[in-house]
């Protein structure tokens, strides 16, 4: 107790208080006197391909070329750098008094410093620090080189030191400089090329474009001399090392994905890449360079039209992965061809590749079958005026060869079935952000083109598709909201699957749409290729905006989905540049690169039901319908309406005169059932099937029925026209067209009740109204009349 009661008094002591708190302090003082982090300069972007090939980098901001942190170190630089640096790194404490000594009594002999004694450890301090050399600053960083060996192991602090030692101009880290000046990863590196880095960071200034290669050779050369000495190598390895030449100027290094480059810079810069600045990317590096190569071979080509940018993405589908991504031809020394420009991630007008979503859509919700026909005829709908691409009408065609043709009116027709404002909904709900205004701003234009999509959402929404389709099966009927997702560029942690009855779109429809756009004729093959066995089968669309600015092929397999775009990036378009034309021979010369998929989607069965089928309408059969067919359709195709075109006609016993109960006897009446269509329809319609019979016309001494036998087919009723001038000055006519079921019938004209004249077969008149409400009136000879209204517009007001 006694002594315990004297240490208790020697504490109290003023001294022994200094003492223990100056003790306290240091202690404190090792244990904080580190920055934190270590480093804090900018570190270059840099991204690999899935195998940590080099793809690219970009200069850090200080305008040094510093890779990120690298925790692995190779064998070869270790063994050079403590042999060359601090031969008793692996044993030292952070402070080597041995060499110290021996550097503090060179630099008293000579009566200048030669050497600072400092080890591996005091030089990841002073770059760190980045303090001058000075004898306080030597003491400080044989204090934070212990506190630094406390708390890295040996290998994290080479790891440090490989990662900020300078090699010469503005490239600091060995990964750089391996790049730079060997233009391969440090671990490719021979001992040679790793001796000639390992001595630059001891006299950086050594590199430089011809000049001081000689000093460098003669240091790189002891070097491997010392080593072999040292058994670290044996002499014929010394021997051949010395051979090699030292590194002359810094190199380029690759530019594989430049514009994925420029995204992952903007995506880390925004947060959604975490981390620091070098990734593993999903693209395969092999096939990143062929792509590249076969746009370099097509921009050959097209640049002749002044068609002077092109862009492909090729993905995974079960992933969703980029494979390759090439963002643009990439000219960096023509600046008129704005190759920087990443066009992958572009907004641009996808002319028609959002058919096949509402063609999908519309099986999904029960608007039509497969093959349902639609209108194809002159359509006016609020002052907007679609066209076909070959400016003719087929009067009415299936779905399925509508999507296949990509026919315009009857996709416009379409969405103003389905809505455009539901429309507008489901693309956002596909993942779809570039549509940023109202529905109403795109209106019915927004399946043709006229709203902007990019070619990354537009090919993610292809392998959404596939991907439902592909695991429809494996998920045992049942879907999977994660199948619908981003495409990615790196990998990344999917969610366990959560599984619901019901997707956006069913796996019946899907497969219809890849059926429908699988019809598509391949650019300069016709049907020939589906003659070769080894030709892969793929579902394609192609779009071009308006104005052959943008055009668009984008195709899917079950394994994989390219997209490929073509176009000029200051929005300037060029004859001839369509899909097919200019996109789709890209599309397939990237697929002849791809593995040929074994299989191809499997059929839904279990999300379809077999039902009768019209064949003429392609509708639900009616009552009236004859040669009905069983065929598979999607489950919703249950509440698609009942065929509306057929119907039962009375005719006389010869069946050349349609009669009624009040002109022929009841016995002598033969019933018929009779596909007819609309007489807008049938006008075109009847010119290219054959197989349609036109409806006989009433006998004259029989009442017709209440049905109209005669239809305008433009102007529409109510529609708003403007009529154009002409090169002289005067307003030009507008070609008025109508349609009656008779042939030979005369219709006689009215404007504004003012008689026009007649016409009779090809119903046609031109006419010359001015701004302003106008009554167009038609009367055929038998007394039916048909009256619409429309404006036309006058451009001045």
């Amino acid at each position: 107790m006694t002594k315990f009661n004297n240490v208790r008094q020697v504490l109290k002591r003023p001294q022994s208080i200094i003492l223990l708190s100056a003790l306290l302090a240091l202690i404190l003082l090792f244990a904080f006197c580190l920055p934190n982090p270590l480093f804090k300069s900018p570190t270059s972007y840099v991204i690999d391909d899935e195998q940590g090939q080099l793809l690219g980098a970009s200069i850090a901001e200080d305008g040094q070329w510093r890779f990120p942190h690298n925790d692995t170190v190779p064998e070869k630089f270790k063994q050079c750098i403590i042999t060359f640096e601090d031969k008793r790194f692996l044993y030292h404490p952070g402070f080597d008094p041995l060499a110290f000594g021996r550097a503090v009594k060179r630099s008293i002999s000579s009566g200048h410093i030669t050497s600072g004694g400092s080890t591996i450890s005091m030089q990841v301090i002073r770059l760190a620090t980045n303090n001058k050399r000075t004898i306080w600053n030597k003491v400080k960083e044989i204090f934070m080189a212990v506190r630094l060996e406390a708390g890295y192991s040996k290998d994290e602090i080479l790891a440090l030191y490989a990662g900020n030692a300078p090699f010469g101009s503005n490239v600091v880290g060995l990964d750089a400089a391996a790049w730079r000046y060997f233009g391969r990863s440090a671990d490719k590196l021979s001992w040679g090329e790793m001796a000639a880095l390992a001595v630059l960071p001891n006299a950086p200034s050594l590199v430089h474009p011809g000049k001081n290669r000689v000093i460098l050779l003669k240091k790189r050369n002891r070097l491997l001399s010392k080593m072999q000495a040292e058994g670290v190598i044996d002499s014929t390895t010394a021997q051949l090392a010395k051979l090699e030449p030292v590194p002359d100027k810094p190199m380029p290094l690759p530019r594989m994905a430049p514009h994925l480059l420029q995204v992952f810079k903007t995506d880390h810069k925004r947060g959604v890449q975490e981390g620091d600045t070098r990734i593993t990317t999903t693209i395969k590096l092999t096939l990143q360079q062929q792509v590249t190569e076969i746009l370099e071979r097509h921009h050959q080509v097209l640049k002749a039209n002044d068609i002077n940018n092109i862009a492909a993405v090729v993905l995974d589908v079960e992933s969703g992965a980029a494979l390759a991504y090439v963002g643009n031809i990439f000219h960096p020394g023509d600046v008129q061809l704005e190759s920087d420009v990443n066009v992958v991630n572009a907004p641009r007008s996808p002319g028609s590749t959002l058919k096949p979503l509402l063609y999908a859509a519309m099986l999904n919700d029960g608007f039509i079958l497969p093959n349902s026909l639609i209108p194809d005829v002159p359509t006016q709908i609020a002052g907007y005026h679609p066209e076909n691409f070959d400016l003719g009408y087929d009067g009415a065609v299936p779905a399925s060869k509508g999507l296949a043709r990509s026919l315009n009116v009857p996709a416009v027709k379409m969405l103003q079935q389905y809505k455009y404002e539901r429309f507008y909904d489901f693309l956002h709900k596909a993942g779809f952000t570039t549509l940023n205004k109202p529905a109403d701003h795109y209106g019915l234009a927004m399946i043709l083109g006229g709203g902007e999509n990019t070619l990354w959402e537009l090919t993610g929404s292809y392998a959404d598709m596939a991907r439902v389709l592909n695991n429809y099966s494996k998920y045992k009927g049942k879907y999977n909201p994660g199948d619908l997702r981003k495409p990615v560029y790196t990998t990344t942690a999917r969610p366990e699957p959560e599984f619901e009855d019901s997707g956006l779109i069913d796996a019946a429809s899907i497969y219809f749409t890849i059926q429908a756009m699988e019809e598509v004729m391949r650019p300069g093959e016709e049907l020939l290729w589906q003659q070769f066995s080894s030709s892969q089968r793929i579902a394609w669309k192609t779009g071009t905006s308006f104005g052959f600015r943008d055009g668009w092929a984008i195709g899917v397999t079950p394994k994989y989905v390219v997209g490929v775009w073509v176009g000029n990036t200051d929005g300037e378009g060029r004859p001839g540049l369509t899909g097919v034309s200019s996109a789709a021979p890209v599309l397939f010369d990237i697929f002849r690169l791809l593995p040929a998929s074994a299989r191809w989607f499997d059929m839904p069965v279990s999300d379809m039901v077999n039902i009768g089928i019209c064949p003429e309408s392609g509708y639900r059969a009616g009552e009236y319908c004859e040669n009905i067919t069983e065929e598979w359709v999607p489950r919703s195709g249950l509440k698609v309406r009942v065929c509306p075109w057929h119907q039962l006609v009375h005719l006389s016993a010869d069946g050349r005169w349609q009669v009624t109960s009040d002109c022929e006897p009841v016995g002598n009446i033969i019933n018929k059932k009779w596909f007819v269509l609309p007489s807008s329809m049938e006008y075109y319609y009847k010119a290219k099937s054959y197989q349609y019979h036109v409806l006989p016309p009433f006998r004259t001494d029989c009442a017709q029925a209440n049905t109209n036998p005669m239809e305008v087919i433009y102007p529409r009723d109510g529609a708003k026209i403007y009529v154009p001038l002409e090169a002289d000055g005067r307003r030009g006519r507008m070609i008025c067209n109508a349609a009656h079921r008779e042939a030979g019938a005369k219709i006689f004209w009215h404007l504004d009740d003012k008689y026009m004249g007649e016409s009779h077969g090809l119903h046609q008149m031109a006419l010359n109204p001015p701004p302003g409400n106008h009554k167009l009136t038609l009367v055929d000879g038998n007394g039916n009349t048909t009256v619409i209204n429309f404006v036309v517009l006058d451009k001045d007001k």
